[in-house]
Order: structure tokens, then sequence, then C-alpha cells
């Protein structure tokens, strides 16, 4: 049962943090045409992108996913806690 158990908080893990990382990527796109009136740089790592765009769009994408995936993540873990009674089997401490 740990076994099937550990299968399904690893899917809906991933499923959570995929849509949320999706959501925050549309979000960043969308600050980031807001704030600077342009489109996001497509590849920052193209030397025409000048260097403090590159910092600004790597700082601002990254903050954003990285924290909408932990968020997405946290309330997985939250839900799957009130349905089994338990939290996740990656989750729990030793002797939980």
């Amino acid at each position: 049962m740990a076994k099937d158990s550990s299968k399904i908080w690893s899917a809906f893990s991933l499923v959570s943090a995929l849509g949320a990382a999706a959501l925050a990527k549309k979000a960043a796109d969308a600050t980031w045409k807001v704030t600077t009136g342009r489109k996001p740089p497509e590849n920052p790592a193209d030397p025409d992108v000048e260097i403090w765009e590159a910092v600004a769009w790597a700082v601002t994408s990254g903050v954003l996913v990285g924290l909408a995936r932990m968020l997405a993540q946290r309330r997985a873990a939250s839900y799957y806690a009130r349905s089994t009674g338990h939290l996740p089997p990656e989750l729990r401490r030793d002797g939980e």
C-alpha cells in the first residue's frame, strides 16, 4: 500500500508543480510586458539581449516559477494529508 501511495503522491505532486509552473510562466510574461512595455527575452543567453535584461528576466521568471511550484506542492501535500490522514511518504519524518 505504501508503494501505491508513493506513486499516487509522485504523480499528484508532479502534475500540481507543472501546472503551477505553466501559470507562473504566463504571469511572468505578462508582468514583464506591463513593467517594461516589451516582450520578455526569448533566449536570455543570446548576446544581443542586454545583460541587465537577461539577469532581470532570469530573476523574475525564476522567483515566480519557483514560488508557484513550492506553493502548489505544499497545497497538494495538504490535500493529500486531509484525504489520507497522513503526509505523503516522501514528506514524512522518521518515525511517523
